[in-house]
């Protein structure tokens, strides 16, 4: 348990600084014939630092309240 505890703990630091990411998409502008235009489409994810906290705090509960490996 305690290398979960440790494993969520990390998880939920990143979610907490590291709060969007951002993907790109192709999509197509134009298809005429043997015209083909595309382009790069951003599309970013983003999230609230509290859902990191949270984590944060069931991996440390996790890390403390947790059985003992023996």
């Amino acid at each position: 348990m305690k290398k979960t505890g440790i494993i969520i703990l990390v998880v939920g630091l990143l979610i907490t600084l590291i709060t969007s990411f951002k993907y790109f998409t192709r999509e197509k502008i134009v298809d005429v014939g043997s015209l083909k235009i595309s382009a790069s489409v951003p599309h970013r994810v983003v999230w609230s630092p509290f859902l990191g906290v949270g984590m944060m705090v069931v991996g440390g509960a996790i890390l403390v309240f947790g059985k003992k490996n023996l």
